[in-house]
C-alpha cells in the first residue's frame, strides 16, 4: 500500500508541476499584444499538433493497432464538440469574462489536458511497476511535456479575463488526473494495451479538435498578420523536437 501511495504522489506531483510552470509563465503575458498574443497561441498549437501526431497517435498505433486508435480518435472529438455544444448551447461565460470565446478555447483545452494526462498517468504507474529507474524517467519527461501544454491552456484563460490565480489554479487542477492514472497503473499492473492506445488516441482526438477546431481559429480572430503563423510553424518544430527526444 505504501508503494501505491508512494507512485500516486509522484504521478501527481509530475502532473501539477509540469501544467503549474505553464501557468506561471502564462502570468508574464497575460498583458501581451493581440499580435504577440496570436504568436503564442499559435505556437503552443503547434506543439501540441506535433506531440499528438509524433508521439500520441504512434505509440496508441504500436499499442493497439488501427481500431482501438480510430474509435478513440473518433470518440475524442465527439466529446470535445458534445462539450463545446453544451457550452454554447448553456452561456455560461457569455458577458461574464472580456472575451468569452478565448476563455472557452482556454477551458475546453484544460479537458483535453487533463484527459490526456489519465493516459500518461498510466504510464507512470506502469513504469515504476516495471522498475523505479523508468519510472523517474517517465515522470521527469512528463513533466518537461507538460509545461507547453500548461502555457496553451493558460494564455487563453487569462486573454478571456480570468484573474492569474484562478488560472494558476486550473492548470494545477488539469495535472490531478495524472495522478488518478499513475493509482490506476500501479494497482493495475499490466495495463491492456489496447485499453491505454484507445485512451492515448482519445485525448489526442480531443487535442486536435480543440487545436484546429478553436486555438488556431481563435488566433486569426485576433490577429491576421504573418506572425502568427510563423509561431505555428515554429511550435510545430519544437514539438517534433521534443517528440524525438522522448522517443
Amino acid at each position: 500500500m505504501e508503494h501505491l501511495i508512494r507512485v500516486t504522489v509522484y504521478g501527481l506531483i509530475s502532473g501539477i508541476i509540469g501544467t503549474g510552470l505553464g501557468g506561471i509563465i502564462a502570468f508574464f503575458i497575460g498583458n501581451a499584444s493581440n499580435r504577440i498574443l496570436s504568436f503564442i497561441i499559435e505556437f503552443s498549437a503547434g506543439i501540441m499538433t506535433s506531440v499528438v501526431c509524433f508521439e500520441l497517435i504512434p505509440e496508441a498505433f504500436d499499442l493497439g493497432g488501427v481500431y482501438p486508435v480510430f474509435i478513440g480518435l473518433v470518440s475524442g472529438v465527439a466529446a470535445i464538440i458534445l462539450i463545446e455544444d453544451f457550452i454554447k448551447k448553456s452561456d455560461l461565460m457569455a458577458g461574464k469574462y472580456k472575451n468569452s470565446s478565448l476563455l472557452k478555447a482556454g477551458m475546453l483545452m484544460a479537458i483535453g489536458i487533463a484527459l490526456h494526462n489519465l493516459p500518461e498517468g498510466f504510464a507512470v504507474g506502469s513504469g515504476f511497476e516495471a522498475s523505479t529507474r523508468l519510472g523517474f524517467t517517465i515522470t521527469g519527461v512528463i513533466v518537461i511535456h507538460d509545461i507547453p501544454e500548461g502555457i496553451a491552456m493558460a494564455v487563453p484563460m487569462r486573454a478571456g479575463g480570468v484573474s492569474k490565480l484562478k488560472t494558476f489554479v486550473y492548470t494545477l487542477l488539469s495535472g490531478v488526473p495524472m495522478g488518478i492514472g499513475a493509482f490506476i497503473g500501479a494497482a493495475l499492473g499490466n495495463i491492456s494495451s489496447h485499453m491505454i492506445a484507445a485512451c492515448l488516441s482519445f485525448a489526442g482526438g480531443a487535442m486536435l479538435y480543440i487545436v484546429l477546431g478553436e486555438m488556431i481559429p481563435e488566433s486569426k480572430r485576433i490577429y491576421l498578420g504573418r506572425l502568427s503563423s510563423v509561431g505555428n510553424i515554429i511550435g510545430i518544430i519544437c514539438g517534433i523536437i521534443i517528440s524525438k527526444y522522448n522517443s
